[in-house]
């Protein structure tokens, strides 16, 4: 009998750790559009990409909405599969090298050396309780230019995407394109930049 109780015993407290087991983590990831045809005729410039700061709440992997004009939170089991700085790094190289317009794209993190390091700070990737139902990025890039150790070009986004649903799947997609959108048109600023003041 007492075997029998202890069996039991066991077997409730299976049943009740299973029934109380923790919701699964889902990830998520930025995805850039498909690659276009490089142009042709690279510039003469080596380009580090560097570090991209943001506050301590973007540099984790929760994904992050507001509520009101001060109030900010976290989804516990919906998460970015690396922390949004690093994606924008690795999506920004990816473009610059994709366009063919550059001599060499490299990480700063790398041991390459490079005439102009691209730097920036993310002010915002986050859902913007509605409604609207609102997908916000703010991103600012900068061109520092090694040789003369200043800052020679600037350029400052900010966007608010609309989301198609209260599913954190299509905030994720709204801000999908949002970045998208954002790094296109900073990379068309740099080339400007650099169609304007051609590298001597």
């Amino acid at each position: 009998m007492r075997r029998f109780s202890m069996l039991l015993t066991l077997a409730l407290t299976l049943l009740l750790s299973a029934c109380g087991a923790a919701r699964p983590n889902k990830y998520y990831a930025l995805q850039l559009p498909p690659s276009r045809p490089a142009a042709s005729g690279a510039l003469p410039v080596s380009l580090l990409v560097g570090r991209i700061a943001a506050p301590h709440v973007f540099r984790d992997d929760r994904i992050v909405y507001r509520t009101g004009t001060i109030e900010m939170g976290t989804y516990e089991y919906h998460r970015w599969a690396e922390p949004p700085t690093e994606m924008l790094e690795a999506m920004l190289i990816r473009l610059l090298r994709d366009s063919g317009r550059y001599q060499s794209v490299q990480s700063q993190r790398s041991n390459a050396r490079g005439d102009y390091i691209l730097r920036g700070r993310l002010f915002s990737l986050e859902e913007m309780s509605g409604p609207p139902l609102m997908a916000r990025v703010v991103l600012e890039i900068e061109l520092y230019d090694v040789k003369n150790g200043t800052t020679v070009w600037t350029q400052y986004y900010s966007h608010d995407e609309p989301v198609q649903s209260k599913e954190v799947s299509a905030v994720v997609e709204a801000l999908t394109r949002n970045v998208q959108a954002g790094l296109q048109q900073i990379t068309a600023g740099l080339e400007q930049y650099f169609v304007s003041h051609p590298p001597k």
